[in-house]
């Protein structure tokens, strides 16, 4: 049994990131404590993925990340890759199973994965301190000293692994960033991503709950920036759904900088333009007894109707008898690049991840160390790197926090 306030390494944080380094530290013999301000460890997991744990991809490489210097994955992955996770998740007796590219446990629970993380957590030893708020941690020459609610904590190496500022009720509230002025280091500025985003538009209340295939374009400052396509949510407040979240982060990191940013849509993305023009005329000339809305039923949500025909500039209860060419090219136009700009982030706490934390160019990234601070690491949300919806941002957090926690337990002095 180890001694509750010295170690060989603490990591701060008991997350999926945390949880990792901790394990990888303590098989290597170390003496190791996690220090955790919740009152267990791995909230935020049991929320991921709906509880049934998406926690890695098959689909790998620098372009799934975002950051200031997203090829900084490339060195973890190398030594903590898609073959080393899964081997080590069947080691705590995790069995993956993959489902179109996504790897989740047999279990299709998020908790069992929890529960077998604790489980080898308590064969290795490891000393669990939880409701442990952290006041300070400052470095002298040899080790480190976290001072928390709980006492004072003495450790050679420390990992901090606190997450970033989503989620705040599982523990995930950004308040690991605060340790870090004293110890040097300079924080990117921390923005949501994988979250909706808010519409300028009034249209929105009346086409709120609406689902649909979509392609969608962001612009930042009227340029093009990249595409998306997937099942669209309209929300009261504006958009949402997977493929709006895969933008999200460049969109709220151009609102910070004060750049103009909107979102261009396309209902219906198995049609060109022309070609839907040809047949909305069509359509129009069969239904000259209908009103302006009722030919387009059965190809778009009826709410959403009246608000594409607006944009057009057509009356949607006007007779559909002698509608115009003009017309008809204004509705088809109005379908293929329905507009929303985009004015802010939906509630920062919805966010599945933060973008933005430590700086990479301070952090060695064969090691997770501190380039700054001798025997500080890091690990997972809280570093400048984040992943687009699929498991990419649990997989960053396993092989972040495993890396560190190897590096952390090398060739150290113990107290």
């Amino acid at each position: 049994m180890i001694s509750l306030n010295n170690a060989d390494v603490i990591v701060i944080g008991g997350g999926a990131a945390g949880m990792t380094a901790a394990v990888m530290a303590a098989r290597k013999g170390r003496r190791v404590i996690i220090l955790e301000h919740m009152d267990t460890l791995g909230k935020k997991l049991l929320a991921t993925g709906n509880g049934k744990c998406n926690f890695a991809n098959e689909a790998q490489g620098a372009d799934k990340y975002y950051g200031n210097d997203p090829a900084f994955v490339l060195p973890v992955f190398t030594q903590f890759g898609l073959p080393e996770l899964l081997e080590f998740f069947e080691e705590l007796g995790i069995h993956p199973r993959l489902k179109k590219g996504g790897y989740y446990p047999g279990s299709g629970q998020a908790s069992s994965v929890r529960t077998l993380f604790l489980l080898e957590l308590q064969r290795l030893g490891v000393g669990i301190v939880c409701n442990c708020g952290i006041r300070r941690v400052t470095k002298s020459k040899k080790s480190f000293l976290i001072e928390t609610k709980q006492g004072n904590f003495h450790a050679t190496k420390c990992i901090l692994a606190t997450g970033g500022k989503t989620l705040r009720k599982s523990g995930s509230d950004g308040s690991g960033f605060l340790y870090l002025e004293a110890l040097g280091h300079h924080i990117i500025d921390i923005v949501p991503g994988l979250v909706g985003l808010k519409g300028k538009q009034s249209f929105f209340g009346d086409i709120a709950g609406i689902r649909a295939d979509a392609k969608i374009d962001l612009y930042i400052n009227d340029q093009w920036i990249c595409k998306e396509e997937g099942e669209l949510q309209l929300t009261g407040y504006g958009i949402s759904g997977i493929p709006v979240f895969q933008f999200s982060r460049l969109a709220s990191r151009a609102l910070t900088e004060g750049k103009d940013c909107h979102a261009q849509i396309d209902f219906l993305p198995s049609f060109e333009e022309a070609e839907l023009g040809t047949y909305l005329a069509k359509r129009f000339a069969l239904s000259s007894h209908m009103t302006m809305e009722q030919p387009l039923l059965g190809l778009l949500p009826d709410k959403l109707i009246p608000v594409l025909l607006g944009c057009a500039g057509v009356k949607p209860s006007a007779c559909a008898t002698g509608v115009s060419e003009t017309q008809i090219m204004h509705i088809a136009r109005s379908i293929k690049h329905f507009r929303v700009d985009i004015t802010d982030w939906n509630q920062f706490d919805s966010a599945q991840v933060s973008a933005g934390g430590v700086d990479t160019a301070e952090i060695d990234p064969h090691t997770m160390e501190s380039r700054l601070v001798p025997g500080l690491y890091f690990a997972g949300e809280m570093v400048d790197i984040d992943g687009i919806c699929g498991g990419y941002n649990l997989q960053w957090a396993w092989a972040s926090g495993a890396v560190a926690g190897i590096h952390a337990a090398a060739d150290e002095e113990r107290l």
